[in-house]
């Protein structure tokens, strides 16, 4: 079966999108609509639309949202109502009241509603992910994330908590297996803009693991970085290559007792592993294309998605009251 699809948005998030649309097995790639029209002009004229309506007039399956956040709620809920499969780029909506609309429609229609939280799908935090739960650190103490880099200018419409550090928000729980049990967040305004563009949250995980995250759009070093800790020692994946690399604790004696106090938990073997790196886009929209066929595809679910809204919500309450967001009690 050759599933029609269509694109909500031409921006550069559009266009990675476009790129793996037009190029995946058992898709037809129908159109995209942007009011702006393609300004790369990589996409033949015939397929750019002004408005969702004349794409959903092609009689389109499946969509994928890659428009401004402030838009989301409006576009997918409009694609709800014909009907249509939806993968909504992260995050998903601007706030907890317009993520729950989107979720509850998509679910009360019964149709795939799944959300861009692309880096559970990069290769480097899926095998973290896989060596964890078979036990390869022992207990899982911290998991610790750094996300940092340029502000980039085709962001307008919300700062730099809901833009990148819902990445974080997402796979620390996806990867630690449990939801917020509580935020502290502090943020600042340096760039002159409407929204902050600098956070660092302290937080903790409803099984106890410690988590913290340092997310910024002013560093001019490009850094993608999660560590995971844990008793038998830590893996550190580099989210921008897809290399991950793991540090053992030693299981050699040390017998000059003044380095083995010094040092603690002693360092052992150093293994950066070959794995396979396909792009995540990619592995993302057949996950999302073999939802809609019924093969069981593996998706980021809108409750998911809002999950992450909600966590997100929580750092910019904590930023603002100067207190720690405890869920369920605030």
């Amino acid at each position: 079966m050759v599933i029609r699809a269509g694109l909500v948005g031409m921006g550069k998030m559009g266009r990675n999108h476009a790129r793996v649309i037009s190029t995946t097995e058992g898709i037809k790639f129908v159109g995209i609509a942007d009011p702006m029209g393609d300004p790369s002009g990589s996409i033949d004229d015939d397929l750019v639309f002004d408005s969702v309506d004349e794409l959903i007039e092609k009689k389109i399956d499946l969509a994928v949202v890659a428009c401004p956040t402030i838009e989301h709620e409006t576009v997918a809920l409009r694609l709800c109502e014909a009907g249509i499969h939806t993968l909504v780029e992260k995050p998903l909506a601007v706030n907890f009241e317009s993520a729950k609309r989107i979720t509850d429609a998509f679910e009360k229609s019964n149709l795939v509603g799944a959300v861009g939280h692309i880096e559970r799908f990069n290769p480097a935090i899926r095998n973290m992910r896989d060596r964890i739960e078979d036990g390869e650190l022992g207990e899982l103490y911290q998991i610790t994330t750094r996300r940092i880099g340029p502000f980039p200018v085709r962001i307008q419409d919300v700062g730099v908590v809901m833009d990148l550090a819902t990445h974080d928000l997402d796979l620390t729980a996806w990867v630690g297996g449990a939801e917020y049990k509580k935020i502290s967040a502090h943020t600042a305004y340096k760039a002159g803009r409407e929204h902050e563009d600098l956070v660092t949250i302290t937080a903790q995980l409803n099984n106890g693991i410690v988590t913290n995250h340092l997310v910024n759009w002013l560093s001019p070093m490009k850094e993608r970085v999660v560590i995971a800790t844990g008793e038998k020692g830590c893996l550190v994946a580099d989210t921008l290559l897809a290399d991950l690399t793991l540090f053992r604790n030693s299981d050699a004696p040390s017998p000059w007792e003044g380095i083995s106090q010094f040092r603690g938990v002693r360092e052992g073997d150093m293994i950066r592993f070959a794995i396979a790196k396909p792009e995540p886009l990619r592995t993302e929209f057949e996950g999302f294309r073999d939802a809609v066929n019924g093969r069981g595809g593996e998706i980021v679910s809108m409750r998911e998605g809002l999950a992450a809204v909600i966590a997100a919500e929580a750092v910019l309450s904590s930023a603002h009251t100067g207190t720690t967001f405890i869920f369920g009690e605030s």
